[in-house]
């Protein structure tokens, strides 16, 4: 792509997204920018060809590049769009790239309650506004106020949490815009009641393979039903396509075991599918978004 001009973040040619992407497989991103801020994303923005495909990603936890790479330019916003404050009223600012854990911890430094669940999200911010992240019965968006957006030539508007359609592991979001940032509102603590991240991320820890490659949950639960259940009653804990295996540990998380490439986990996925299809009649959907050129 074309040199830019006044650019202070840093800018890579045929990046491996393998080193970006939890699950530790996947081609090469033609371009991939890692901002200094905000600014200075809008700056690059900018001077980029409106053709160009653009894509966000934060720590790539809920994320599969195709073997074949992605075409264009991959914007790294983990910890460069990083601002994180406390406004008045008790809402926090928190920009695209500050990790879902680094949010919990500050809102527990300012006596601030139910953000605990976002302790045990492997993400970011940006990734958790786009696709409504929960856990331990709470999501995101049971929290924000308004968001911050920045569209594909860079422009920052703010939007009233109200104007989106929000559902399960989903947000209405239109082509060619990103959150930037979330103004989220969380209830002031009560003195007498004990902090509960530890517990959580015990439970965490105990039901899923944390420490291995993998993207977390793989599919979102059926209306009803849990997708872990529909998967180990299809007697698939273990089973394997290549170097990508289902978790012995929790049937909704596939490991990369040995080496794995991004064909042999999608592979999986879709074997996963047609199994729990034929077996209980009922179509798993991804939880994980799946990008790139195959090869």
């Amino acid at each position: 792509m074309a040199i830019q001009h006044g650019i202070r973040g840093q800018l890579l040619s045929n990046e491996p997204m393998s080193k970006h992407c939890s699950w530790r497989t996947g081609g090469v991103a033609e371009t991939y920018f890692m901002p200094a801020d905000k600014q200075d994303l809008q700056t690059f923005l900018a001077q980029t060809s409106a053709e160009l495909p653009v894509y966000w990603i934060g720590l790539g936890s809920n994320l599969l590049v195709r073997d074949g790479g992605l075409k264009g330019v991959v914007i790294g916003a983990l910890n460069r769009l990083n601002k994180l404050q406390l406004l008045p009223q008790e809402l926090v600012y928190a920009e695209a790239g500050v990790s879902c854990a680094k949010l919990t911890r500050f809102c527990q430094q300012h006596n601030l309650d139910g953000a605990e669940f976002l302790a045990g999200i492997p993400g970011t911010v940006g990734g958790a506004l786009a696709m409504n992240a929960g856990a331990f019965g709470s999501e995101t968006w049971q929290f924000v106020e308004s968001v911050e957006m920045m569209d594909r030539q860079g422009n920052l508007f703010e939007r009233e949490a109200a104007s989106f359609a929000v559902s399960y592991r989903s947000v209405d979001l239109a082509k060619d815009e990103w959150f930037s940032a979330g103004v989220f509102s969380f209830p002031i603590k009560l003195n007498d009641k004990p902090s509960v991240i530890k517990p959580l991320l015990a439970k965490r820890n105990s039901s899923q393979p944390i420490g291995l490659p993998s993207c977390g949950s793989v599919f979102k639960n059926p209306e009803g039903d849990y997708a872990a259940r529909l998967i180990e009653a299809c007697g698939l804990k273990g089973f394997c396509i290549g170097g990508a295996c289902v978790s012995e540990k929790h049937a909704n998380f596939i490991i990369n075991d040995d080496q794995a490439s991004a064909s042999d986990i999608e592979k999986l996925i879709g074997y996963i599918q047609r199994e729990v299809s034929e077996k209980h009649h009922i179509q798993l959907q991804t939880e994980v978004r799946i990008i790139g050129e195959k090869l």
